[in-house]
């Protein structure tokens, strides 16, 4: 197994965009599927990188893991997404070992998420550590990192109100339906598309806004039935879609193509109509705003739009900040122990050498030499010796790979790799 620590020889990577400096349509072109997902990953494993996690929101594109230079990483990306390395470079962003840690934390916990305090991307990342691992990608250090950051994340969200109330997409979504749609539980819905998002935004749609008109579709109608029998709703078929369109007041578009599902030619209304589109890429075509009475509202749009229980949730960033700290220590903690402990194995295996000839020599020497009370005392300076060496190298101060390359040069240890 490979010495995973990070060091000169050894980098950790995160590069990637995200909704920040990257608009709906330039993060459609650096989506990636399950499909797509899963082929990155085996090619990353013939170029020899063997730790390495990817996650594609509606959000972000990211991937983790470790190369010789950040440009495998990206181009592996780019060979993979519709997304050029100059539309890259135009948005993007590249950290680097501990600054790479760090942005994983803070994704990982919400505070880097379009809506303070979403807690929906844990169980993304979850999924994406489950994915590297069955691939066989995923090393000790992505792994140990995986659950420090999920450890960081419960324990914010339990210790915290930084998540108090909805903060997803899914849930802003149904806010700005509440909020811009009189009488809403009078009015027809339709939800096409019944994955993660438009499950969620169903039940946030139940749950707040006591409608019973609300019909779902999507392309594989047994899914749709699934969700439609948890709450009692209207499944019609794939081809009912325009015809559907027609009725209703308010159209939530939560499909994951990676062409738009929803264009000018399906709709004709006389009424208003909301359309809402939660999709990455954006899977309803812009054009639909050319038609009278329709309104078009993307994710990026319900994402900006703020209230007090959100601005509220800033008060508890600090918290989550300090928890954050105390559990990335840890883990540095752990990263630093993985890197000097083969030196000081050795170390201890080279004092033992030195401790059985002594006392070989000893007792061959002193007719009544006590070898055994010997032995005892000989271990125990071996233990507070290597302490000590190991206390050291943990300093903050201290330059540890100087430091173990002194060791293992003033000891001529030979130092087994992991």
């Amino acid at each position: 197994m490979k010495d995973y620590h990070i060091s000169k020889h050894n980098s950790f990577y995160t590069i990637g965009l995200n909704y920040k400096k990257a608009d709906a349509e330039i993060r459609g072109k650096f989506s990636l599927n399950e499909s797509a997902i899963n082929s990155l990953l085996v090619e990353a494993k013939t170029q020899g990188i063997d730790g390495l996690l990817v996650t594609s929101t509606c959000n972000r594109t990211e991937l983790y893991g470790f190369a010789q230079h950040p440009f495998q990483l990206i181009k592996l990306l780019c060979d993979n997404t519709l997304g050029t390395v100059e539309e890259f470079q135009e948005v993007a962003y590249v950290y680097k070992n501990n600054d790479a840690i760090s942005h994983l934390f803070k994704v990982g916990t919400g505070l880097d998420s379009q809506i303070l305090g979403d807690f929906e991307i844990i169980s993304q990342l979850r999924q994406s550590f489950n994915r590297s691992k069955k691939l066989e990608i995923a090393n000790p250090f992505i792994e140990r990192l995986c659950n420090s950051v999920i450890q960081a994340s419960k324990k914010i969200k339990n210790e915290t109100e930084i998540s108090s109330g909805a903060t997803s997409v899914s849930f802003a979504s149904v806010q700005y339906i509440m909020r811009n749609i009189p009488e809403i539980s009078d009015k027809n819905i339709l939800l096409f598309g019944t994955g993660k998002i438009g499950r969620n935004t169903c039940e946030n749609l139940i749950k707040h806004t006591a409608n019973s008109h609300i019909t779902l579709i999507n392309r594989t109608k047994d899914k749709a039935e699934k969700v439609a029998g948890k709450f009692n709703l209207i499944v019609k078929d794939y081809g009912d879609l325009q015809t559907e369109i027609r009725n209703t007041d308010v159209l939530i578009v939560a499909t994951g193509a990676q062409t738009p599902t929803i264009s000018k030619e399906l709709i004709y209304t006389k009424k208003p109509l909301l359309i809402l589109d939660l999709s990455i890429p954006k899977n309803v075509a812009d054009d639909v705003t050319q038609l009278p009475n329709v309104t078009l509202i993307h994710l990026d749009h319900l994402s900006q739009m703020t209230d007090e229980t959100l601005e509220k949730r800033k008060q508890f960033i600090p918290e989550a900040e300090a928890i954050i700290e105390q559990i990335k220590d840890e883990f540095i903690q752990w990263l630093e122990t993985r890197k000097f402990a083969p030196v000081i194995k050795a170390l201890k295996k080279k004092l033992k050498v030195m401790k059985d000839e002594e006392l070989n020599f000893q007792s061959k020497k002193l007719s009544d030499f006590n070898s055994v009370q010997a032995d005892i005392v000989s271990e125990r300076i071996i233990q507070k010796i290597t302490k000590q060496f190991a206390n050291h190298l943990k300093g903050d101060d201290i330059d540890a790979d100087n430091s173990l390359a002194l060791i293992q040069k003033v000891f001529q240890l030979e130092v087994e790799s992991k």
